[in-house]
């Protein structure tokens, strides 16, 4: 059975969304704050962090950077009322599953939830906003998390995450061809590497794999889910 947990400091609120999850045969524990939601994770793995984006003392974002601290695996979906929340961007550099409005489309998040993949973040190197997007959503439809850069400089303003695997674009603004990525590999060593780019013959000669664009996105994600599949156990 799937294990959920729910921080929101609005109890009414927190108890109907665990009542509805808990009708669809997951167990869901309720957090009031931040704090809280720390300490039951210290005690028990969750399949899933779901969390309201202002909250008193410990809001969203700090939520979930606190968290994977304790545990790095754990996919986490915001919920915010504030679709123009500055604390937002900050939220996304964690690697989220997804961000949505509140109160919740129930449909939509019992679906990411039972996708959700534990250690499925991988790092999304495009310049291209449209397919950004695009990959972005494919890849949650399989329960992967995406962190994602556009330029050279936004690869190093990437958060404290753990991505298992990178999607790289071997040339996006900021730099050289291949700059974004060196500077990717110099902070995760080791990261497998998926390369989609319209020169495949400038690709590191290390990738895993390399996608010419325009390319078959159900392939590009079936080796996404073979790099998951072979990734290490994180402790």
């Amino acid at each position: 059975m799937r294990r959920y947990l729910l921080v929101d400091d609005n109890l009414e609120f927190a108890e109907n969304l665990a009542e509805i999850v808990g009708d669809c045969g997951a167990e869901c524990e309720m957090a009031g704050s931040g704090a809280e939601a720390i300490e039951r994770v210290k005690r028990t793995r969750f399949d899933a962090l779901v969390t309201d984006m202002r909250m008193p003392e410990m809001g969203g974002a700090e939520v979930v950077r606190e968290i994977r601290r304790v545990d790095p695996g754990l996919p986490a979906v915001v919920l915010t009322a504030h679709a123009g929340d500055a604390d937002l961007e900050s939220a996304r550099r964690e690697g989220l599953l997804a961000v949505l409005a509140k109160p919740s489309p129930v449909e939509r998040l019992l679906a990411l939830l039972g996708a959700a993949r534990r250690d499925g973040l991988v790092a999304v190197l495009e310049d291209d906003a449209a397919l950004l997007d695009n990959l972005t959503e494919a890849l949650r439809l399989r329960g992967f998390a995406a962190v994602t850069a556009s330029s050279v400089l936004d690869t190093d303003r990437l958060g404290p995450v753990r991505p298992f695997a990178a999607l790289v674009d071997l040339r996006i603004p900021g730099g050289a061809d291949g700059e974004a990525v060196r500077r990717l590999e110099t902070r995760f060593p080791g990261l497998p590497l998926v390369a989609i780019t319209a020169s495949p013959s400038i690709a590191p000669a290390h990738c895993r794999a390399v996608f010419q664009k325009p390319f078959d996105t159900g392939a590009l994600l079936d080796a996404v889910e073979r790099l998951h599949g072979e990734r290490p156990p994180i402790p």
